[in-house]
């Protein structure tokens, strides 16, 4: 492999894409040549003003979605308990679904497996406030810590008041 990605659409094809033009290119395209110039120990190819920043949004980004997926979990379980006549099979998927979501993200990063239980206050007062929106019912309805254990939030067979 030269290193090189192909040009974008409209530019010279005989042009060299240097990192710089890279990082103002989408992030796939970024990774791919950086894993590449990695692998082949090519220091001079590597983007290093760069890479480090990269990597370390890397780990953000992987927290910043369990967080969302936490978030969205917790505000469906709200649902669940404020209105049970509302319960319904998309709740129940979506619970689910992003319980599933989580548990992948801590499979492909094993060190996040305690992430969820540091964010779930913040999550949690951000579900709340979410929930009020979403049900029309007071804030107040929707007790101020979360009323949840870390390990029923997550575990894929609980639901609150289930039989």
């Amino acid at each position: 492999l030269s290193g090189r990605l192909p040009p974008p659409e409209g530019a010279a094809k005989n042009k060299p894409v240097r990192p710089n033009d890279l990082y103002a290119q989408n992030f796939a395209a970024r990774a791919d040549a950086q894993a590449d110039a990695l692998a082949r120990r090519d220091m001079a190819a590597l983007d290093l003003d760069n890479l480090a920043g990269e990597i370390a949004d890397l780990g953000k980004s992987e927290r910043a979605d369990i967080a969302s997926n936490l978030r969205v979990v917790l505000l469906h379980l709200l649902k669940w308990v404020s209105q049970p006549r509302k319960r319904s099979r998309s709740w129940q998927a979506s619970i689910t679904e992003h319980r599933t979501r989580i548990e992948q993200s801590i499979e492909d990063s094993p060190s996040l497996r305690r992430y969820p239980a540091e964010v779930l206050a913040r999550e949690y007062a951000r579900a709340r406030k979410l929930a009020a929106i979403e049900t029309g019912l007071p804030i107040e309805t929707f007790p101020d810590t979360c009323p949840f254990a870390i390990e029923a939030i997550l575990d894929p067979d609980w639901l609150p008041g289930a039989p």
